[in-house]
């Protein structure tokens, strides 16, 4: 097979994470479009993308341009409108988290990706971690027993600047994403409802609720429990989170990125039952972040099966995010409906 073509949407520094994994896939980027032509430019420059074009309109590049797929790495404001043109100029499309500003555009973009019969995969980049893959393999083989329960702790104090001070809900809407998306993965159940509580702790240089504590309720009876901050000053956890999965047979703990391990039952009496270590299984993951994700895109390209973060799928953790949010602002628990 040919080498895959590429249009890059998008120049910003995001990019920066792009351009190593496409040239060691041997993807062949033919252009980079971006709404300031120079920073394309810079780009191409950068990274030595001989034969690339720099273009500042994303119709043009898309009519006069020969490639196999987008890669979507603009603004969230901007997914919807990159990604269904992209779709409908007849290529797949790999794009940024989060899949869209709003459920109403996610909602679209599913039924455009449908509608012209190519794929849409959301790059979320915590799947193609090797200790998450090794936690998930562990659960759905069932070690834990039936899982009832996932927890996550996020606490840190980000003292970003810029645009995140001033939103409304920035630890739901800019980080939260990835915390929701790895409680589908590593427990494979769906969202079904919510109740949540933002919040904006005294000492905050946010504008806007950077806390929330959330209870969200997962299909076969699962419950997830979140807490997060963003302005939580001293004994930080990682950007992943601290988790504990509880399950009838035990409980696996994953903290500050450190080996996953637990404990499963060894006995069946005692006012404290006996427990033994866990075995987590392995994970035949070969490249982490981006490169993981590029990857499940060129497999399905090849003729491989569809990517885990395909559209259908990941706009179930899109609907976690706007589902906590609307819970919060109508102080009520609401159902989580993602199509």
């Amino acid at each position: 097979m040919a080498a895959p073509v590429a249009i890059v949407a998008g120049a910003g520094s995001i990019s920066n994470a792009w351009f190593p994994p496409l040239q060691a896939e041997k993807v062949k980027v033919a252009a980079v479009v971006d709404i300031r032509r120079d920073a394309a430019e810079a780009q191409i420059e950068k990274y030595g993308l001989r034969g690339a074009k720099a273009s500042d309109s994303l119709p043009a590049t898309l009519r006069d341009t020969r490639a196999d797929f987008l890669v979507d790495l603009t603004i969230p404001e901007a997914h919807c409108k990159v990604v269904c043109a992209g779709l409908r100029a007849g290529l797949h499309v790999i794009g940024e988290k989060p899949m869209a500003a709003s459920m109403a555009e996610a909602r679209k973009m599913v039924r455009t990706s449908e509608q012209t019969g190519k794929l849409y995969m959301v790059s979320q980049s915590r799947r193609w971690n090797r200790l998450h893959d090794r936690i998930a393999r562990t659960v759905s083989k069932g070690a834990l027993g039936t899982v009832s329960t996932l927890n996550c702790d996020f606490f840190l104090a980000a003292h970003f600047g810029g645009f995140r001070d001033a939103m409304e809900s920035p630890l739901i809407l800019d980080m939260a994403i990835h915390h929701f998306d790895l409680a589908r993965m590593l427990c494979g159940k769906d969202p079904a409802a919510v109740y949540a509580r933002e919040f904006n702790p005294k000492g905050s240089w946010y504008k806007g609720d950077v806390a929330a504590n959330c209870i969200f309720e997962m299909t076969d009876n699962v419950f997830f429990a979140y807490r997060g901050s963003w302005c939580s000053e001293g004994c930080h956890t990682s950007w992943n989170g601290n988790w504990r999965i509880i399950g009838d047979r035990g409980t696996l703990v994953y903290d500050n990125d450190a080996e996953p391990r637990g404990e499963v039952l060894a006995g069946k009496k005692g006012f404290i039952r006996p427990h033994k270590p866990l075995k987590v299984v392995k994970s035949p993951l070969k490249h982490d972040t981006m490169r993981g994700a590029l990857r499940e895109m060129l497999v399905f390209l090849r003729g491989g099966g569809v990517p885990q973060s395909e559209c259908h799928d990941n706009i179930k953790s899109l609907a976690m995010v706007f589902g906590a949010i609307e819970s919060s602002r109508k102080g009520r628990r609401v159902p989580v409906r993602a199509l």
